[in-house]
């Protein structure tokens, strides 16, 4: 099991995502990316694209991708000479995520115009998204500008390349200018010790987070860091022990009162967990984790007709987890009230279907 599946079943609504989510989110973005705002000056392409083309990206605003294809094909048979053609095409097989083609008709535009900027970070978001790291780096290099046509900040992408090809120092400088800190600093590493994590470098996120508070011990976040690396080796101790550090230096941190809770419930001391869950809550009411974990909780205490209130509470919030569902099914159960449970059982083997069905 990856480190980070782990993370998004057992702490079920933390701060961290699946690498597997983190690209679906991206290439979500790829395919769906925005056409420049053309009442905005600094949006503008580089190629100032003639009138022939109006036609074409009228078809790509209505996602018709093949056909706004076919359009500016025409153009390229007729009058293969057009200025701004092969940025367009380029473009527009990015925005259908065709990046095979998107390379091909990229490249062409940098070569006619080598300040086209736009173009050659399309060219390098072409390079990643093809499972090309190596070649997308030299391109992004080049311009990190988060043009609104590529629909995600080019800066990010460099970064998420450097660690594709483990070289992590160029990472973390990376990660340093996005956020605007010292490239040597504490932050710097916890960025990159976050972003390591996502993309499931978990031995080099860890190395990363001691690193971070070697360089600054009261760095907010740098502990629970390491709090949760240590739970996901399962290393209690040593993970209450962090989760506590982080609470002192900021005692208003709802994650990390409920990831010490759920550190306690995972040696059985519950009644420690509850108190520590209740904390999270009121702190923050709107993750749906700390309600999740308290059914748990509860359930453990024979305190069952409570943990249904808490499921309940976390199933109005995110109808769609099959989690809750499923450990409802099981209150219901102990409650002897069958046929609610096997309707949330039921429901939490469809949700759950359905979720592993997506790619």
């Amino acid at each position: 099991m990856s480190i980070v599946r782990f993370f998004s079943i057992a702490f079920l609504g933390g701060l961290l995502f699946s690498a597997a989510h983190a690209q679906a989110e991206f290439i979500r973005a790829a395919q769906s990316p925005s056409l420049p705002d053309s009442s905005h000056p600094s949006q503008q392409p580089a190629q100032a694209p003639s009138a022939d083309f109006s036609e074409a990206r009228h078809l790509l605003l209505q996602g018709k991708y093949d056909d706004a294809l076919a359009e500016l094909h025409d153009i390229e048979a007729k009058h293969p000479a057009t200025k701004g053609l092969a940025h367009e095409l380029g473009a527009a097989y990015y925005k259908k995520s065709d990046f095979v083609n998107a390379i091909v008709y990229l490249k062409k535009a940098r070569e006619e115009d080598p300040n086209d900027a736009e173009a050659v970070q399309l060219l390098g978001l072409s390079y990643y998204l093809a499972g090309r790291p190596a070649e997308a780096i030299p391109e992004l290099e080049k311009v990190q500008t988060w043009f609104p046509r590529a629909n995600v900040d080019a800066a990010y992408i460099l970064g998420i390349c450097y660690i594709q090809v483990k070289d992590y120092p160029n990472a973390r400088k990376a990660f340093a200018k996005m956020f605007d800190v010292p490239a040597e600093s504490a932050a710097s590493y916890l960025f990159t010790a976050r972003m390591l994590l996502r993309q499931d470098y978990a031995p080099v996120a860890e190395e990363y987070a001691h690193k971070a508070v070697a360089l600054d011990p009261k760095l907010p976040l740098a502990h629970q860091l390491l709090g949760e690396l240590y739970l996901f080796h399962s290393q209690i101790e040593e993970a209450i022990a962090e989760f506590r550090k982080e609470l002192v230096i900021n005692p208003g941190n709802a994650a990390a009162y409920y990831k010490l809770a759920d550190s306690y419930s995972r040696v059985q001391k519950f009644d420690e967990a509850e108190r520590l869950l209740q904390r999270s809550i009121w702190l923050d009411a709107t993750s749906t984790g700390p309600y999740i974990l308290l059914g748990k909780v509860l359930e453990k205490k024979g305190e069952t007709e409570l943990a249904v209130r808490a499921l309940q509470r976390a199933l109005a919030m995110d109808p769609n987890n099959p989690m809750p569902h499923h450990l409802l099914g099981q209150a219901y159960r102990a409650l002897g009230k069958n046929a609610d449970a096997d309707r949330e059982l039921q429901m939490a083997g469809q949700l759950e279907q359905s979720q592993n069905s997506k790619p």
